[in-house]
This record gives structure tokens, sequence and C-alpha cells, in this order.
């Protein structure tokens, strides 16, 4: 049997896309119950998750930067997370809860399942979703994600090329994340399949400095990580023939 029973929880929190209200409820109590939080970080800097948090902190807290690189040929950083773990651990076999903050939803590309695949098996472990950014990036741009039967698809735009256009080719729908240095390609591919006036671009949604651009004015290099294409092969996504 686990030691589970008799020690801390281990809390994966979803904090939502950016805005601090759009915290849940229950997100908050749990954030501000626990005795010790931790989050990832970059390297150098502050971190986004609990940027969006800090302002319902009370104070007085153990705190943990999980401090990692950011490029995705070294993403996810194994030996960063086997550290978190451990130290994580140490906090739960004293019996202090830890809530680990997630930008967004905990599963939804979280980092968050690199630790819960490291302890679940251990530990009790309870799982709190956020709002995540495919729902913040729609609400932003004004645009449903899909309609009665729609085939709705999630690209991560680091895919190979013919990758992209085939899984486009084969939706109704979909929504290209983690932009950044592939907006080129990401482009390329959208006005091979004349998809580009159907799709609607937002670069960090619910932030204070989110901007919705039209694809066209943007750089070949000036999309950032946290932007989203939307595109839908009907345009109005309610317009059902």
């Amino acid at each position: 049997m686990a030691e589970s029973s008799l020690k801390g929880t281990l809390y994966g929190v979803g904090v939502g896309p950016g805005d601090p209200e759009l915290l849940t409820l229950k997100a908050l109590r749990i954030i501000r119950a626990a005795p010790v939080l931790a989050y990832p970080a970059p390297e150098k800097g502050d971190s986004l998750a609990r940027s969006i948090v800090a302002p319902h902190l009370p104070g007085g807290q153990t705190e943990i930067a999980i401090r990692m690189p950011l490029e995705v040929s070294r993403f996810p950083a194994q030996e960063v997370y086997d550290g978190a773990a451990r130290e994580i651990a140490a906090h739960l076999r004293a019996g202090r809860d830890v809530a680990v903050l997630c930008q967004g939803d905990p599963f939804l590309y979280g980092s968050f399942m690199y630790l819960f695949g490291r302890l679940a098996k251990d530990w009790t472990v309870a799982v709190v979703p956020g709002v995540s950014s495919l729902t913040a990036c729609a609400a932003a741009l004004g645009t449903p994600l899909a309609a009665r039967d729609d085939t709705l698809v999630v690209l991560p735009a680091p895919l190979p090329e013919e990758v992209l256009e085939a899984r486009l080719k084969d939706c109704d729908a979909a929504a290209i994340m983690k932009l950044g240095r592939h907006f080129a390609k990401v482009r390329r591919v959208l006005r091979r399949l004349g998809l580009e006036d159907r799709a609607r671009y937002v670069e960090h949604a619910s932030m204070a400095n989110q901007r919705i651009r039209a694809l066209g004015e943007i750089g070949d290099g000036e999309a950032p990580y946290f932007a989203m294409v939307l595109v839908h092969k009907r345009g109005e996504v309610w317009r059902v023939t």
C-alpha cells in the first residue's frame, strides 16, 4: 500500500491561460490552503504560472521553482522532473500538501503530467482542471471551435510540415498551437490548402498583452510560443449546410 493515505496530497492545479480572474474557485481554495507551491519556471526569470496566481497568494508558503529549459529540442528535461519529484515527495512524506501550478489545464499539454507520471503510484494525487488555452483563444477571437459532428484536431506547430498538412486535410476544424518559430511553416500549409482566409490568429490570449492579428501582418519570426491559429473549413462555424 502506498504511503499516501497517511501523508500529504499532491494537487495538479490548472491556473488558466493568463487572466487571474479565470482561476476556478476550487483552484483558488487549494492554492491558498497548500503549505507548499511548486511551479514551472524558465532557467532565468519569473514563472508565468506563478504570476497568474500571485494576486491571490496569502504569503508564508514554501515555494519550489522547477526551472527548466524552454527550447523544444531540450524539453522535457527529464532530470529536472526527477529532481522536482524527489523534492515534492519529501514534503508529501512529511505530511505537507503540495499544489503544483500549471498554466491552462494540467492534462492538456501541461507540464504537470511529467510529475504525475513519477508520483501518482505512491501518493494521493488530485487534478484540478483549468480554463485551457483552446477555449481562451476561441473566446478572444469570438469564434466557436466546432459545431455538431465537426471533427476538431489539436495540432502542435512543431510537427513536420507534411504531417500538419495531412492532419488539416482530414478534419473540419483545427487549433494549431505552440507557434513560435514554426509560424512560417504553418502559414505555408494553410496557403497550400486554401485555408488562409479561414484562419484566425491570437497571441497571449486573456493576458494584458493579448493581440489578435491577421496572418498576413505577421513576419515569419514574429509569432511567440503562446500563440495559436484557429481554422474552420466552413469559415462561420455555426453555418451548417
